[in-house]
């Protein structure tokens, strides 16, 4: 089996799987029949050597999944309801800008101030900046519960836990069959959703070291460390994966793992079919070219 860490995320009614060499995406169209998108996969680390390096990495993998993951998306949403358009360049940019607006909005701006009008209640910047991080973790989880009681979401949860089961059985070295991956967990260790939760945490610590603040400096100061922010993330999330046994790594994947099971379903074998096409697709193209 490869060393390289295969992985990737649910898509309306299917799921994109990334590999060494391409990325491919598994969709049920309405005829249920399966259709599939494969392309090749570059990264800028390839050009860039210094962007291999810890802590930079990190940023670099986040806006390369943010882009494909938009790209894969929109494949899925022509797909899924059998349209062929796919969206232009200029508008996976456009809506990316407005995916993270919303987020600075709802993970920065509105607990940073929050936390400010609390100010005159709670002293030091330690205990200002762990109830900074209660209501961003707040705002997180009421955001994924109310999106996972629409229906459409429900089902994209459950094809993320089809991803999971999928991952965990080619990891395990199973004979990649809907039968064989069924009994896996939903639960992952590498999942967004623990980097999400880690970020959560990393911030308290981090954000805390920068003192007493006034409400401007408070928010663009949180906005200028996310690079920092999102690549000590990684670097623990890659850690605790690596390590999982150890005492301090399941300190992250205990509550990724409760954490996940907000987004993630029981899938059912139609939506296990579609994650293991996706990921059979990018292992047919990873021992071509090894083979090449």
């Amino acid at each position: 089996m490869s060393s390289f860490q295969y992985g990737g995320q649910a898509v309306i009614e299917g799921v994109m799987m990334r590999g060494p060499v391409s990325r491919a995406v598994a969709v049920r169209r309405p005829d249920n029949t399966i259709v599939l998108d494969t392309k090749p996969v570059g990264s800028l680390t390839g050009r860039f050597p210094f962007l291999k390096w810890p802590l930079i990495r990190g940023v670099v993998v986040l806006v390369e999944s943010l882009v494909m993951g938009l790209e894969a998306l929109s494949f899925s949403a022509g797909q899924a309801v059998g349209e062929e358009e796919e969206i232009r360049p200029g508008e996976i940019a456009l809506t990316l800008v407005a995916a993270l607006a919303l987020g600075v909005f709802l993970f920065i701006v509105l607990p940073a101030g929050l936390t400010h009008f609390l100010t005159g209640y709670i002293k030091g910047p330690v205990a200002q900046n762990l109830v900074e991080g209660i209501i961003r973790l707040g705002v997180f989880l009421l955001y994924v519960a109310a999106i996972g009681r629409l229906p459409d979401i429900r089902r994209v949860f459950q094809y993320h836990g089809a991803e999971h089961k999928v991952i965990n059985a080619y990891e395990a070295g199973e004979e990649l069959t809907v039968a064989n991956v069924r009994p896996y967990s939903t639960f992952h260790p590498r999942c967004g959703t623990s980097f999400i939760l880690i970020v959560l945490v990393v911030s308290i610590f981090l954000f805390s070291l920068l003192g007493q603040q006034v409400l401007w400096w408070r928010i663009a100061s949180r906005i200028l460390l996310l690079p920092v922010l999102a690549g000590l993330s990684y670097e623990l999330l890659k850690l605790s994966a690596k390590y999982p046994r150890f005492i301090l790594c399941r300190l992250f994947i205990t509550p990724g793992r409760w954490l996940q099971s907000l987004t993630t379903g029981e899938p059912d074998d139609t939506q296990v079919e579609v994650a293991l096409s996706a990921l059979g697709a990018v292992l047919k193209e990873g021992e071509a070219t090894h083979v090449r």
